[in-house]
Protein backbone atom coordinates (compact mmCIF):
# COMPACT_ATOMS: atom_id res chain seq x y z
CA UNK A 1 0.00 0.00 0.00
CA UNK A 2 2.63 2.90 0.59
CA UNK A 3 4.62 1.43 -2.11
CA UNK A 4 1.85 1.95 -4.55
CA UNK A 5 0.86 5.71 -2.47
CA UNK A 6 4.62 6.36 -3.22
CA UNK A 7 4.47 5.58 -6.84
CA UNK A 8 1.70 7.15 -7.74
CA UNK A 9 3.04 10.48 -5.76
CA UNK A 10 6.44 10.05 -7.99
CA UNK A 11 4.09 9.88 -11.09
CA UNK A 12 1.98 13.04 -10.49
CA UNK A 13 5.15 14.75 -9.24
CA UNK A 14 7.03 13.62 -12.65
CA UNK A 15 4.09 14.88 -14.18
CA UNK A 16 3.30 18.50 -12.86
CA UNK A 17 7.34 19.21 -12.99
CA UNK A 18 7.32 17.99 -16.83
CA UNK A 19 4.18 20.12 -17.64
CA UNK A 20 6.14 23.06 -15.51
CA UNK A 21 9.36 22.61 -17.50
CA UNK A 22 7.64 22.63 -20.72
CA UNK A 23 5.84 25.72 -20.34
CA UNK A 24 8.53 27.57 -18.60
CA UNK A 25 10.57 26.55 -21.56
CA UNK A 26 8.47 28.82 -24.04
CA UNK A 27 10.94 32.05 -25.11
CA UNK A 28 9.48 35.29 -24.26
CA UNK A 29 6.80 36.70 -26.66
CA UNK A 30 8.65 40.02 -28.86
CA UNK A 31 5.65 41.47 -30.61
CA UNK A 32 6.82 41.56 -34.29
CA UNK A 33 7.51 44.80 -35.87
CA UNK A 34 4.45 46.01 -38.43
CA UNK A 35 5.68 45.30 -42.03
CA UNK A 36 4.90 47.29 -45.39
CA UNK A 37 4.14 45.39 -49.11
CA UNK A 38 7.23 46.39 -50.96
CA UNK A 39 5.41 47.51 -54.08
CA UNK A 40 6.43 47.49 -57.60
CA UNK A 41 5.07 50.04 -59.92
CA UNK A 42 5.65 50.10 -63.98
CA UNK A 43 8.13 51.71 -65.05
CA UNK A 44 7.25 55.79 -66.39
CA UNK A 45 6.13 56.59 -69.31
CA UNK A 46 5.89 59.97 -69.93
CA UNK A 47 3.99 61.90 -72.95
CA UNK A 48 3.45 65.95 -73.39
CA UNK A 49 0.48 67.40 -71.59
CA UNK A 50 -2.39 68.75 -74.69
CA UNK A 51 -3.56 71.62 -72.56
CA UNK A 52 -4.38 75.22 -72.87
CA UNK A 53 -2.21 76.87 -70.66
CA UNK A 54 0.64 78.84 -71.10
CA UNK A 55 3.15 76.34 -70.31
CA UNK A 56 3.71 72.48 -71.32
CA UNK A 57 4.94 69.57 -69.18
CA UNK A 58 5.48 65.83 -69.20
CA UNK A 59 3.01 63.58 -67.63
CA UNK A 60 3.65 60.16 -66.32
CA UNK A 61 1.00 57.80 -68.68
CA UNK A 62 -0.15 56.64 -64.87
CA UNK A 63 -2.01 59.63 -64.07
CA UNK A 64 -5.18 58.55 -65.54
CA UNK A 65 -7.46 61.33 -65.02
CA UNK A 66 -5.94 65.22 -65.98
CA UNK A 67 -8.41 67.98 -64.77
CA UNK A 68 -8.06 71.72 -65.53
CA UNK A 69 -9.62 74.21 -64.24
CA UNK A 70 -9.34 78.12 -64.49
CA UNK A 71 -8.92 79.29 -61.28
CA UNK A 72 -10.35 82.76 -61.72
CA UNK A 73 -11.67 84.31 -65.05
CA UNK A 74 -10.27 87.87 -64.38
CA UNK A 75 -6.57 86.35 -64.18
CA UNK A 76 -4.37 83.92 -65.80
CA UNK A 77 -4.41 81.25 -63.18
CA UNK A 78 -4.79 77.87 -63.93
CA UNK A 79 -5.20 74.68 -61.79
CA UNK A 80 -4.51 71.18 -62.81
CA UNK A 81 -5.05 68.04 -61.31
CA UNK A 82 -2.97 64.87 -61.77
CA UNK A 83 -4.55 62.14 -60.40
CA UNK A 84 -2.78 58.24 -60.13
CA UNK A 85 -5.66 55.98 -58.70
CA UNK A 86 -3.71 52.93 -59.13
CA UNK A 87 -0.98 54.62 -56.46
CA UNK A 88 -3.86 56.97 -53.99
CA UNK A 89 -2.42 60.08 -54.60
CA UNK A 90 -2.83 63.30 -56.62
CA UNK A 91 -0.31 65.79 -57.88
CA UNK A 92 -2.10 69.26 -57.69
CA UNK A 93 -0.38 71.77 -60.00
CA UNK A 94 -1.26 75.14 -59.67
CA UNK A 95 -0.01 78.13 -62.22
CA UNK A 96 -0.34 82.00 -61.81
CA UNK A 97 1.01 84.58 -64.33
CA UNK A 98 3.39 87.25 -62.48
CA UNK A 99 3.02 89.80 -65.61
CA UNK A 100 6.12 91.33 -64.80
CA UNK A 101 5.01 92.21 -61.66
CA UNK A 102 8.09 91.99 -58.70
CA UNK A 103 5.58 92.22 -56.11
CA UNK A 104 3.49 89.41 -57.53
CA UNK A 105 6.98 87.32 -57.78
CA UNK A 106 7.53 87.96 -54.08
CA UNK A 107 3.94 87.13 -53.19
CA UNK A 108 3.80 83.58 -55.06
CA UNK A 109 7.29 82.97 -53.48
CA UNK A 110 6.12 83.50 -50.00
CA UNK A 111 2.81 81.57 -50.48
CA UNK A 112 4.81 78.46 -51.68
CA UNK A 113 7.76 78.76 -49.16
CA UNK A 114 4.67 79.10 -46.58
CA UNK A 115 2.68 76.13 -47.55
CA UNK A 116 6.64 74.18 -47.09
CA UNK A 117 6.62 75.51 -43.94
CA UNK A 118 3.17 74.52 -42.34
CA UNK A 119 4.89 71.24 -42.51
CA UNK A 120 7.51 72.05 -40.06
CA UNK A 121 5.71 70.92 -36.66
CA UNK A 122 4.86 67.53 -38.01
CA UNK A 123 7.68 66.70 -40.24
CA UNK A 124 11.42 64.75 -38.76
CA UNK A 125 12.82 66.54 -41.84
CA UNK A 126 12.60 68.59 -45.02
CA UNK A 127 15.46 68.30 -48.05
CA UNK A 128 15.45 71.01 -50.42
CA UNK A 129 16.87 70.92 -53.39
CA UNK A 130 17.26 73.73 -55.84
CA UNK A 131 16.47 73.63 -59.76
CA UNK A 132 18.04 75.44 -62.73
CA UNK A 133 17.70 75.31 -66.26
CA UNK A 134 18.74 78.48 -67.95
CA UNK A 135 17.91 77.17 -71.30
CA UNK A 136 14.47 77.22 -70.49
CA UNK A 137 14.65 79.61 -68.14
CA UNK A 138 13.05 77.53 -65.19
CA UNK A 139 14.61 78.16 -61.40
CA UNK A 140 13.15 76.40 -58.61
CA UNK A 141 13.10 74.13 -55.70
CA UNK A 142 11.90 71.03 -54.80
CA UNK A 143 10.95 70.57 -51.01
CA UNK A 144 10.55 66.33 -49.86
CA UNK A 145 9.04 66.66 -46.66
CA UNK A 146 9.98 63.55 -44.63
CA UNK A 147 7.29 62.28 -41.74
CA UNK A 148 4.08 61.41 -41.09
CA UNK A 149 2.47 64.96 -42.65
CA UNK A 150 -0.12 65.78 -45.25
CA UNK A 151 1.95 66.55 -48.14
CA UNK A 152 4.91 64.54 -48.68
CA UNK A 153 6.61 66.50 -51.53
CA UNK A 154 6.18 70.43 -52.70
CA UNK A 155 8.20 72.12 -55.08
CA UNK A 156 7.76 75.82 -57.46
CA UNK A 157 9.57 76.57 -61.11
CA UNK A 158 9.41 80.20 -62.16
CA UNK A 159 10.99 82.06 -65.15
CA UNK A 160 11.08 85.27 -62.74
CA UNK A 161 9.38 87.27 -65.03
CA UNK A 162 5.64 85.96 -66.45
CA UNK A 163 4.80 82.67 -65.36
CA UNK A 164 5.05 80.77 -61.85
CA UNK A 165 4.05 77.42 -61.01
CA UNK A 166 3.66 75.33 -57.77
CA UNK A 167 3.14 71.73 -57.40
CA UNK A 168 1.87 69.76 -54.32
CA UNK A 169 1.47 65.83 -53.26
CA UNK A 170 -1.28 64.44 -51.36
CA UNK A 171 -2.43 60.98 -50.95
CA UNK A 172 -6.09 59.77 -50.04
CA UNK A 173 -5.05 58.15 -47.00
CA UNK A 174 -3.92 59.28 -43.42
CA UNK A 175 -0.22 59.94 -43.13
CA UNK A 176 1.86 57.22 -42.09
CA UNK A 177 5.07 57.72 -43.54
CA UNK A 178 6.35 54.59 -43.50
CA UNK A 179 3.11 53.06 -45.97
CA UNK A 180 3.38 55.66 -48.37
CA UNK A 181 6.83 55.35 -48.88
CA UNK A 182 7.03 53.45 -51.79
CA UNK A 183 4.51 55.53 -53.77
CA UNK A 184 5.86 58.87 -52.25
CA UNK A 185 9.07 58.23 -53.90
CA UNK A 186 7.74 56.90 -57.25
CA UNK A 187 5.25 59.96 -57.08
CA UNK A 188 8.57 62.11 -56.19
CA UNK A 189 10.53 61.13 -59.24
CA UNK A 190 6.85 62.31 -61.76
CA UNK A 191 7.12 66.10 -60.29
CA UNK A 192 10.75 66.56 -60.65
CA UNK A 193 10.87 64.99 -64.14
CA UNK A 194 7.60 67.36 -64.67
CA UNK A 195 10.20 70.36 -63.23
CA UNK A 196 12.68 69.39 -65.79
CA UNK A 197 10.03 69.67 -68.44
CA UNK A 198 8.15 72.55 -68.05
CA UNK A 199 8.28 74.49 -71.15
CA UNK A 200 6.79 78.41 -71.02
CA UNK A 201 4.70 79.54 -74.11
Amino acid sequence: MILKLSFKFLLKTFVIIGVFVLVSCKEDYVPKPKAYLRLDYPRAKYTETKLNVPFSFETNTLATRVNLKHVAATTKSYGINLEYPALKGTIFLTYKAIEGDKKNLIDFLRDAQNLTQKHTIKADEIPITPYENKDRKVYGVFSEVKGNVASPAQFYVTDSVNHFLTGSLYFYAKPNYDSILPAANYLQKDIKHIMETVAWK
